[in-house]
């Protein structure tokens, strides 16, 4: 089976973000779908290990932004290769506060929807959150992000996390610890930086 044929399904990306008692996070989401019209509903599955995905189960709500294909990689970086039990996703990020007091970043995004949660189905490694959009805004009319140009031009990876990852086996070279990143080398300079994540080489193993 060739996996890459997940690449070329009409996904896009988002930034799911969740507030409750006082903390704030985000994550990276390629699985954002509207499932009726009237009324109007989505549906998103979260790793059930994401803080994010904790924040949106203990409140109730969360925000959903449509990623422009213009966003930077270190704002996918960011919100897609860190937890937010260790980092404070929003600290030093522009943002905005929607309805339901969740915050939602305001430089690269094509719309945000504002929802509530009416259902949480568990589908195993994830939890799929089926909810009412309260509110929705565009914001730009330029192109958005698609799950295959992320991989096919961006060169982005997908985090363990995600309800996308593939494992990749029989690679040779060195594996960014942070984004899965491969670097097909022989050797590894000291200097070198990742080109999805930004992190150095003192982060990157062996093969």
């Amino acid at each position: 089976m060739d996996t890459k044929a997940f690449f070329k399904m009409g996904y896009g990306l988002y930034l799911v973000t969740g507030n409750c008692n006082g903390f704030d996070s985000g994550c990276i989401a390629n699985t954002f779908v509207q499932v009726t019209s009237d009324p109007a509903q989505v549906c998103i599955t979260l790793n059930k290990n994401n803080f994010t995905t904790d924040l949106i189960k203990d409140s109730g709500v969360f925000n959903c932004g449509v990623l422009l294909d213009e966003i930077e990689m270190a704002t996918i970086a960011h919100f897609g290769f860190q937890s937010g039990r260790d980092v404070k996703k929003f600290e030093g990020v522009e943002y905005t506060i929607d309805q339901n007091n969740v915050k939602q970043i305001t430089k690269g995004l094509a719309a945000t929807f504002s929802c509530r949660l009416v259902n949480v189905l568990d589908v195993g490694t994830h939890l799929m959150f089926i909810a009412k959009v309260e509110d929705a805004k565009v914001l730009s009319d330029n192109k958005v992000l698609t799950y295959e140009n992320y991989h096919k031009e961006k060169k982005g990876t997908t985090p363990k996390n995600a309800s996308s990852y593939q494992e990749v086996k029989e690679e040779k070279g060195y594996r960014c610890t942070v984004c899965n990143y491969v670097l097909n080398e022989d050797e590894l300079p000291e200097d070198y930086v990742c080109p999805v994540c930004g992190q150095p080489a003192s982060v990157f193993e062996k093969l």
